[in-house]
């Protein structure tokens, strides 16, 4: 394991995307689990609003990950493009903290923040620049260690967050917290990133145009590895839909039993990034992910079948080890698509994100109209074997890594 953690450490670039991935998610679990809380309840936002707000503001993020994608890949760099974006964040933030109205909250969320989202695949996109001197399987596995040190913050932060603000009459302080994680992204990336972060200027492809970049990333090799890649990535989606309320409901738990369930996934996840990471020096990225996702659906036909909360509690050890290859392989595996242009290729980070939560938000649609919450996992189970097979397909079946 030391030898996938070391190059973050002792390379200067990595070291400084490690600890700015850790503040950006540190941001991100801040405000996440309270933000429908806020917007509704303190700032009154109607439920219809606030889910157009969240659907807009995910839709522009993936437009403007794209675009800044693009411009990273020119002659500009990363360093001076992240610097912008952590500042957005804290704009973003400290308006909802400051003004707290409904239209604050709108604005901020619709234009800082989600310009601020790109900081996400940009990070990544200067990880793989900074480890363009590894050979490809470490690349890889860089990438999932990056991943993992999101998970971490978010393992740590909710709960310190909500113990912090467990005698405050607003939770609105928590985007004051949030502010100050993205003012960290920005220290960081300022004093820490080495300059000319955008690699080698005399091997940057020509430059792109915006609508170009659109072209390509709708051509049908790409299009259809990411669909692939994204009904993988919804079968979590749909286990956070539908998971709590299997739990309280067929399985007779109760609200605390989903709270311990979540923070044994979580602490298996963060554990389980580090072997699977390890495991892509032998084995291909869809090979792996081929077994995570096996993994991954052996645990939904369980959730969909549990009678109690132990019977899900034990499913979740599965669960957990097959979760730990979703999250952070399908990141490695979408950057090799435009393996040239780091920036562009890590746009489809995003879309991955957006284009996984629109397929589970259909799959629980669709299932509970039809069924109930257990047909929901069943949906979700049989979509991720599809996306899992999908990508063995497209790949050839081919399960030893490149070199």
């Amino acid at each position: 394991m030391l030898s996938i953690l070391g190059p973050l450490w002792t390379s200067p670039g990595l070291r400084a995307c490690s600890v700015a991935i850790f503040f950006f998610g540190f941001a991100g679990a801040a405000t996440a689990p309270y933000q429908s809380v806020v917007a509704i309840r303190e700032l009154g936002l109607s439920d219809a609003a606030f889910s157009a707000v969240t659907l807009l503001a995910a839709m522009l993020n993936v437009v403007a990950s794209i675009i800044l994608g693009v411009l990273a890949d020119r002659d500009s760099g990363y360093r001076k493009l992240l610097m912008w974006l952590a500042a957005c964040g804290m704009v973003g933030f400290g308006a909802i903290f400051l003004i707290r109205t409904p239209w604050a909250f709108v604005l901020a969320v619709l234009v800082p923040l989600s310009v601020y989202g790109g900081l996400y695949s940009l990070l990544f996109a200067a990880g793989r620049v900074f480890s363009q001197h590894l050979p490809r399987t470490e690349q890889a596995s860089v990438s999932s260690a990056l991943r993992g040190l999101i998970s971490v913050a978010w393992i740590l932060v909710p709960g310190l967050v909500g113990l912090a603000l467990s005698r405050s009459d607003t939770l609105l302080p928590a985007y004051l917290i949030a502010g100050l994680a993205a003012l960290a992204v920005l220290v960081v990336i300022r004093f820490l990133m080495p300059r000319g972060g955008g690699g080698d200027a005399t091997t940057r492809p020509p430059r792109m145009s915006i609508l170009a970049a659109f072209g390509l990333l709708l051509r049908l090799p790409i299009a259809l590895r990411v669909l692939a890649a994204a009904l993988v990535t919804a079968t979590l989606h749909v286990n956070s839909a539908v998971m709590p309320l299997i739990v309280t409901g067929q399985a007779g738990g109760v609200p605390g039993d989903v709270g311990v369930i979540v923070g044994l996934v979580a602490a298996i996840e963060v554990a389980f990034i580090l072997v699977w990471a390890r495991v892509l020096k032998t084995l291909s990225i869809v090979a792996a992910l081929g077994i995570g996702v096996g993994l991954y659906v052996v645990y939904l036909l369980w959730l969909a079948h549990a009678q109690s909360p132990a019977s899900v509690l034990a499913a979740s050890c599965i669960g957990g080890i097959g979760a730990a290859a979703i999250i952070p392989l399908p990141l490695g595996y979408l950057q090799e698509l435009i393996s040239d242009r780091p920036g562009l290729s890590s746009s489809l980070l995003s879309i991955n994100m957006f284009l996984a939560g629109a397929l589970a938000a259909g799959l629980f649609a669709l299932g509970t109209s039809i069924g109930h919450y257990p047909t929901v996992a069943l949906m979700g189970a049989a979509a991720g074997a599809l996306g899992g097979l999908g990508l063995l397909a497209l790949e050839g079946f081919r399960l030893r890594p490149a070199v």
